[in-house]
């Protein structure tokens, strides 16, 4: 017999209908305290586990998120973002009352509490014998389909709760990220190093080349910024004497939304005094590799795409390469290229599908553009990218042997920067010259009490930025940052 199909409009007046028949009742449909024993998908974990036997008596809560209607039983699924366990429901156990009211007043999506025992079906499903149902909260509108869950990209990011109800594996994902971002700070913590909090509004946006939000400070009347990094910051704390210090927190770059980038992303970024790019580069394969086999299961990920087929492998195996910028670039764009004129650079790039490549760049963002697009981009195994133009970052120490390149590695896996590393620029002389270059382009200004602060005296050291949403899509095998941003920006929906 074909189901009859309804409209939403419908199901919510039948939701709607519902509630007032709870109300009439007396019974309270958006409940309140729940005292429990253990989460749902937890408990059927420590049932198969056998850490909790059969025959136990339990309390459980969450979402009602199947039924299956057997006369006189009723089989149903309740779960959260732990998963989910059977309970099984009995009119001859709660009375014809209690067994009426849940087959006729409550839905799938509804939250209840469940007091019973746990036991073993004879098809081996670990479950919960229902001895009392308590309602908490109705849910007036349906959930989505069961089979297919949200397959509208638009609803997943913009209603995410939906998408964390019904489909498993992004509940799993934000969870792994939580235990990604803790095992992190446990790393660090091991290592001596000190979390700090820095500001989040600032006077000059310092730190990085990119493009800030600003916003407006009514007690001081005064253009403020949130934040691009917290670099500046940091390093006045090794001015006061802190050796091994790092913050994990957010940023703001008002730039442009894509599959990589989210104007507002969680950015690692710590220092070491007394170190330098070389060490920062070790802890942070180190870092990586950690990661990779607490929750990876090893070193080897694989990328799937959403049919569940591989699409790329990704070999952590250490030790990890390392290769100077112009090596790589060289083996890409020829053994010649820096001996090129721009006429040369610009036809050559053009004639490698190198694209918004312009004669009036400069040498450096030439090499850059092909760098992006040839090197980068088609790096999947990490590779750390050593001794960069100077000219790309204005806050590292330039090389002892070389002083048109800077200490610096930029670490590539799966075809994007996962994390730079520099040995620092402690030198204020040097620190404004590279400043009010960047500044004479318009970039950013130059932050003089941070120049103020060098002044004073910063000691050498290694720092690190890993970009935290980058890290977990690269870790996960999610193809776009929004799958690894709980809430990610979206275009305001019009009314």
């Amino acid at each position: 017999m074909q189901e009859t199909e309804h409209t939403e409009s419908e199901l919510l007046q039948f939701r709607r209908a519902k509630l007032d028949e709870l109300q009439k009742r007396g019974i309270a449909a958006f409940g309140g305290r729940f005292e429990v024993t253990n989460d749902p998908g937890t408990l059927k974990r420590q049932l198969t586990d056998g850490i909790v036997a059969e025959g136990v008596e339990v309390r459980i809560a969450g979402r009602v998120l199947s039924r299956r209607e057997m006369g006189k039983a009723t089989f149903f699924d309740v779960g959260d973002i732990t998963g989910r366990i059977q309970c099984y429901l009995s009119k001859s156990d709660v009375g014809d009352e209690a067994y009426g009211l849940f087959i006729h007043q409550m839905d799938i999506g509804d939250f209840v509490g469940v007091e019973g025992r746990t036991f073993v079906t004879k098809r081996g499903e670990r479950s919960v014998h229902v001895a009392a149902l308590t309602p908490l909260s109705k849910a007036l509108r349906p959930l989505p389909d069961k089979w297919h869950g949200v397959t509208d990209k638009e609803i997943k990011y913009r209603q995410r709760y939906l998408d964390l109800v019904s489909n498993e594996r992004s509940g799993q994902l934000f969870v792994t990220r939580s235990k990604m971002i803790a095992e992190i700070r446990a790393y660090l913590h091991g290592r001596d190093f000190l979390e700090v909090e820095t500001p989040m509004m600032q006077d000059v946006p310092g730190g990085a080349a990119a493009r800030p939000f600003e916003t407006h400070f009514n007690a001081l009347d005064q253009k403020m910024y949130l934040r691009i990094a917290p670099e500046l910051y940091l390093k006045r704390l090794l001015v006061g004497g802190f050796n091994r210090v790092f913050e994990l927190n957010r940023n703001f770059r008002n730039e442009g939304l894509s599959r990589r980038h989210n104007p507002e992303f969680t950015m690692l970024e710590a220092y070491w005094a007394y170190a330098d790019f070389e060490q920062m580069a070790d802890l942070v394969e180190g870092m990586i590799c950690a990661l990779a086999e607490k929750f990876c299961g090893g070193l080897v990920i694989e990328h799937k795409d959403e049919e569940g087929s591989v699409t790329r492998t990704i070999d952590l195996t250490r030790p990890w390469k390392r290769a100077p910028y112009r090596e790589l670039v060289r083996g890409v764009a020829g053994d010649d290229w820096f001996s090129l004129d721009k006429e040369a650079k610009v036809a050559r790039a053009q004639s490698l599908g190198v694209q918004e490549i312009h004669a009036g760049d400069e040498h450096y963002e030439l090499d850059q553009k092909v760098f992006e697009k040839l090197v980068e981009e088609k790096s999947f195994n990490p590779v750390f990218v050593t001794h960069v133009p100077k000219e790309l970052v204005p806050l590292a120490k330039q090389n002892a042997q070389d002083d048109s390149v800077v200490d610096v590695y930029e670490l590539v896996i799966n075809g994007q920067e996962i994390s730079p590393g520099y040995s620092e620029l402690n030198d204020p002389i040097v620190q404004r010259e590279r400043l009010e270059h960047q500044a004479g382009e318009e970039v950013q200004k130059i932050d003089e009490e941070f120049i103020l602060a060098l002044e004073h005296g910063m000691p050498p050291a290694g720092g690190i930025g890993i970009g935290i949403d980058r890290l977990i899509m690269m870790l996960t095998g999610a193809e776009s940052i929004r799958d690894v941003i709980l809430f990610p920006q979206l275009k305001r929906k019009e009314a």
